[in-house]
């Protein structure tokens, strides 16, 4: 299930680029007010499946007007939406709605300065078919990773890039079946997906990688790189519908992964 979250901030409003990190912990607040329980479990615990951890949701906030200089977001237009997605509609969605209309506000909290944004409506986003074949518009950069070694043997996360076509689709296949067997308890028996990105798009944009700073403000903080562009995806209904509901690749509950249906071929 999808909600689309109107906010209001003050015109001019400055934040940083990497808001993703306080913007999770601002939805887990939310939470709270519904079960202080759950939002308690998904934060620390999450659902655990084949030695990985997920937290079945996902978001990205879409801003009507903004200028970006000197590293900061300045936010010409005080307008923006919140879009929030989880298959978990007892325990995530419900709750989530409760905490909106008991706070009715949200502060980020990012590079030692805060921002309010004042939530002025919640709205079901009405339900997209999925089909075999669809394209997709990413709200926020898709994130995937693997393990590499180095010439010195050390191991090092490596975060995919477009030309990594086989990793890509290997990898995404089983982040989505692990989610898949979390929220229906059985295992999908599928092909493995078949991702192509817009060619066009990587043409005339050469630099489609986006890195975030998570936790920009700590000691140790990280960096997340991943890929933002238009992609076609084509395989078993189900699982792509996984994607769609829970964010398609890694660190969802961060708001990476979240795409929209554009067009279907």
């Amino acid at each position: 299930m999808r909600l689309r979250v109107y906010l209001t901030a003050e015109r001019n409003s400055i934040l940083s680029p990497n808001y993703n990190y306080p913007l999770s912990a601002a939805i887990y607040n939310l939470l709270r007010f519904g079960s202080p329980e759950f939002s308690q479990f998904l934060h620390d615990i999450g659902f655990r499946q084949n030695g990985r951890t997920y937290k079945l949701f996902c978001f990205a906030l879409k801003f009507e007007e903004i200028q970006v200089e000197y590293g900061a977001i300045k936010m010409i237009a005080p307008n923006a939406n919140l879009y929030i997605t989880s298959p978990l509609i007892d325990d995530f969605v419900k709750n989530f709605v409760i905490g909106t209309f008991e706070q009715q506000k949200i502060n980020l909290y990012s590079n030692y300065r805060t921002t309010e944004f004042r939530i002025k409506q919640v709205e079901l986003v009405p339900e997209t078919e999925i089909l075999e074949t669809n394209k997709f518009l990413l709200h926020s950069p898709m994130v995937l990773s693997t393990v590499k070694v180095n010439d010195n043997g050390k191991t090092l996360q490596y975060y995919l890039r477009p030309e990594d076509k086989a990793e890509i689709n290997r990898i995404l296949t089983a982040n989505l079946l692990n989610k898949y067997k979390l929220i229906w308890g059985k295992e999908l028996k599928a092909e493995p997906l078949e991702l192509k990105w817009d060619e066009n798009y990587l043409r005339k944009f050469k630099r489609v990688t986006k890195k975030i700073t998570i936790n920009e403000s700590d000691k140790n903080a990280v960096d997340v790189i991943g890929i933002q562009a238009p992609f076609t995806l084509k395989g078993n209904p189900e699982l792509i519908k996984v994607g769609y509901e829970c964010g398609f690749g890694e660190k969802n509950s961060m708001g990476f992964g979240m795409a929209e249906v554009v067009n279907r071929h």
